[in-house]
């Protein structure tokens, strides 16, 4: 009798040769999913809010969720990570990284984070020494981890692509005043709306909110899960202890889609992935749900909603045994924003005075940050990527962008349906719309967005050239 492990060879090889993903063209699909432990040393400052004591102790650890398809012709790779923000040189280097051991093409490859409040830093201090810091080096090099691995994963897959609608954890946090009502900004001015905003002076939205969940499905071709892909568009959950390390509702979501489907325990293992969609003006409504929550439960219930989202979708998908996959990248040049000559002498007067009180909460931070815009570079390099994967379309900025511009994305984009990653490739600050910079806001201080007021325009004017450049591709002779 054959010993266990050769009679599962042998079927296994008879199942490929009558494997119905070889389509009559020869075209296989193929996926592989991993991921990385990412979590950071304690003692280092938790970053995200204004506050930033060192942390104490990890709830949940972070990981960077690695997804690579390969549709016979193009291999690219999705990758996701539990950060704040991750910056460029960061991500660089991973994909160096990934390129010289993997073989695959940088320009392939999407490297987002998540923006969970509840990490220490993946930046470098002012006084640190050129060139990447000791918790860089080991991010870069998990990431790269994490793909290798993917890759040494792939196997034959199927793909489904479809949304959901979840409104119930989305406001935008940007409102308009009561009249009569003032909104004083750091630079000495007035605002007409207020951000991070939870008193009830503040009353109407300033702009609209995005409650729709884009998810991609990949099984095996046995059926067998390998990953889920999903896009929400909410910035984060938070009522975490301050010094907690936590990956926030998108790690808790990767838990919870594992255990809703069952992937528990299965070899390669399953991998949820929740990327952050546009959400630079949306919060999770504050009385949603409504009782109060002991730490860790808010987050818990929204992973919980978003992950039953996607699964009640499931079972209506249709999945395809082979799908196109294809991207492509370009290098946008943006104006760096600088300040007036009126705001600079403010901000020097206010630096040189470290004993002159505030007369709004920030103004000091607020100072340093004015000087520091002045002193940066004129322009600035941001990568932007267009991806498809069937019909599903994936778009990819390097910045908090705001809900109006991801839905302007999705309903002008040729593939249906269509995201936008936040924070990809990079992390620069917030993206408003010209029209959201009129209204001032948090949001649009100098120095939290740090790029030309027309940069959201550009850069999306540039997302839905390069979707039509992939359904052009895709229908031209020879294409995918």
């Amino acid at each position: 009798m054959y010993p266990t492990r050769i009679v599962l060879g042998i079927c296994g090889i008879a199942l490929w040769m009558c494997d119905p993903l070889v389509a009559a063209d020869g075209k296989i699909l193929r996926a592989g999913a991993a991921t990385s432990n990412i979590t950071p040393w304690l003692g280092q400052p938790i970053v995200g809010n204004w506050q930033s004591p060192p942390a104490k102790h990890v709830h949940d650890e972070l990981h960077a969720r690695c997804l690579v398809l390969d549709d016979g012709a193009t291999r690219i790779a999705i990758v996701v990570a539990d950060s704040l923000g991750i910056p460029r040189e960061v991500f660089d280097e991973a994909k160096r990284q990934i390129h010289e051991h993997a073989g695959l093409a940088r320009e392939h490859v999407l490297t987002a984070a998540t923006h969970t409040h509840s990490g220490t830093s993946a930046g470098s201090s002012k006084a640190s020494a050129p060139g990447l810091n000791d918790y860089q080096r080991f991010l870069a090099g998990r990431i790269a981890d994490g793909v290798r691995r993917a890759i040494n994963n792939l196997e034959p897959a199927r793909v489904a692509w479809g949304t959901a609608d979840e409104p119930r954890h989305v406001t935008n946090r940007r409102r308009f005043a009561k009249p009569g009502t003032t909104i004083p900004n750091p630079f000495g001015g007035q605002d007409q709306v207020k951000g991070c905003a939870v008193q009830r002076d503040l009353v109407k939205p300033a702009g609209p909110v995005d409650p729709q969940i884009v998810f991609l499905s990949v099984q095996a071709a046995d059926g067998r899960p390998i990953a889920v892909l999903a896009n929400y568009s909410m910035h984060y959950v938070g009522e975490v202890p301050s010094q907690d390390i936590s990956a926030d509702y998108f790690g808790a979501f990767a838990q919870r889609i594992q255990r809703l489907l069952q992937a528990d325990w299965l070899d390669p293992p399953f991998v949820g992935i929740l990327s952050n969609g546009t959400s630079g003006d949306v919060d999770n409504p504050y009385n949603c749900p409504p009782e109060r929550l002991p730490p860790y439960g808010r987050l818990w219930h929204v992973a919980d909603d978003v992950a039953r989202g996607v699964v009640s979708q499931l079972a209506t998908l249709e999945y395809h045994d082979w799908a196109p996959v294809d991207m492509t990248q370009r290098e946008i040049e943006l104006a760096v924003r600088k300040p007036t000559a009126d705001q600079l002498a403010r901000a020097r007067q206010l630096v040189a005075d470290p004993q002159r009180p505030e007369a709004v909460p920030h103004e000091r931070e607020y100072a340093y940050r004015t000087i520091r815009q002045h002193e940066s570079p004129a322009t600035i390099q941001v990568i932007v990527q267009a991806l498809r994967i069937g019909e599903l379309g994936i778009g990819s900025m390097p910045f908090e962008v705001f809900a109006e511009t991801g839905l302007d994305i999705k309903a002008r984009s040729p593939f249906k349906p269509t995201c936008t990653i936040e924070l990809a490739n990079g992390s620069y600050g917030y993206l408003p719309t010209p029209a959201q910079h009129k209204l001032g806001g948090y949001e649009s201080w100098l120095g939290t967005n740090r790029v030309e007021i027309e940069a959201s325009t550009k850069l999306s004017a540039a997302l839905l050239d390069m979707f039509e450049e992939l359904r052009q591709r895709s229908s031209s002779p020879g294409g995918s």
